[in-house]
């Protein structure tokens, strides 16, 4: 298994994570006994940087993940977050990056997990009112307390990253990053590599459109948050999918899939990066992985970034315009 440094002199990790969100909310009905399989499949693998939050759920992907790597703890390096708090309301959601809340999660986290630490802990987003050196201080705490091991931010700026850099290290950054999504090159991977941290690059697949097999919404559930997302509006989605038909010609000229090639194109980037695509079952787990194999010359990933430009219709809604 290929592996990569998680922060300046960290750990060395699996080079691809696996994202459980999906395993428990967002992407319709969930399969408990599939998603274990899935994890299992990953470990076996060598796949052990497993991801999850608390909002996942909520708090229900937490549990999974704990009881699907109760007997293989060992194995796991595990991560999650906090700072995002929901309620009853499917789409209701509030930031709370206080100090005293970061403590409480992380408290009620392992809880659910089952163990004792978090190998690494993240900020899933930051509320404006809270200077983040008061709540990476307070991380910083979880990491004394023995409750914590590495520190990670979620969508943060580069302002953020520094100020927070200088609070304690910061080991990873975890942020949407992919073939068509490639804002944080401006100035977050220059900042985030001059200080050595990781950036863990969520939806690498585009949620689903860099696969090649999603042609609309139809087929999606009905609670699938895709329906609600500029991308997947409709005069957006007929130019992203004219943008996947590239890519699938990309990726017959290299003899793999379009999700192989956008991972392979991920794991090519001169920065240090690990995508982390959400993966629901064995199927898709199997495929993903087999990216890893795939190298790419400079002159294959340059190839493959001047063909695609970014997608149209702004990304996923989320809270990242807080840091703004």
């Amino acid at each position: 298994m290929l592996r990569r440094r998680l922060g300046r002199g960290g750990p060395l990790v699996s080079a691809m994570g696996l994202g459980c969100m999906g395993m428990s909310d967002f992407y319709g009905p969930a399969d408990e006994a599939e998603s274990t399989a899935t994890i299992h499949r990953a470990l076996d693998l060598g796949l052990t940087f497993l991801d999850t939050a608390d909002m996942y759920g909520p708090y229900t992907n937490e549990e999974l993940v704990g009881r699907a790597v109760a007997r293989r703890r060992d194995e796991v390096f595990l991560a999650s977050k906090f700072g995002v708090v929901r309620s009853g309301d499917r789409r209701a959601r509030r930031v709370d990056s206080t100090p005293a809340y970061a403590k409480r999660a992380c408290t009620a986290s392992l809880r659910r997990l089952g163990v004792d630490h978090l190998d690494l802990y993240y900020l899933h987003r930051r509320h404006p009112a809270v200077p983040i050196e008061d709540t990476v201080g307070a991380m910083s705490e979880l990491v004394a307390e023995g409750k914590v091991r590495h520190i990670g931010l979620s969508e943060v700026s580069a302002d953020t990253l520094r100020r927070a850099w200088a609070t304690a290290p910061v080991a990873a950054l975890q942020s949407e990053y992919s073939l068509w999504t490639r804002g944080l090159e401006r100035e977050i991977l220059p900042t985030a590599r001059e200080l050595g941290v990781t950036l863990v690059a969520y939806s690498p697949l585009g949620r689903g459109l860099l696969t090649g097999t999603l042609t609309g919404v139809d087929t999606l559930a009905p609670d699938d948050i895709r329906r609600d997302q500029p991308r997947f509006h409709t005069k957006n989605l007929a130019a992203n999918l004219r943008l996947v038909q590239r890519v699938r010609a990309l990726a017959g000229n290299l003899g793999c899939t379009p999700a192989q090639l956008a991972l392979a194109w991920l794991l090519a980037q001169p920065y240090s990066v690990i995508p982390l695509p959400g993966m629901r079952r064995r199927t898709h787990l199997d495929e993903n992985a087999a990216a890893l194999a795939l190298t790419l010359s400079a002159e294959q990933t340059q190839l493959i970034t001047d063909a695609i430009p970014e997608a149209s219709g702004d990304r996923a809604p989320d809270l990242s315009r807080l840091e703004k």
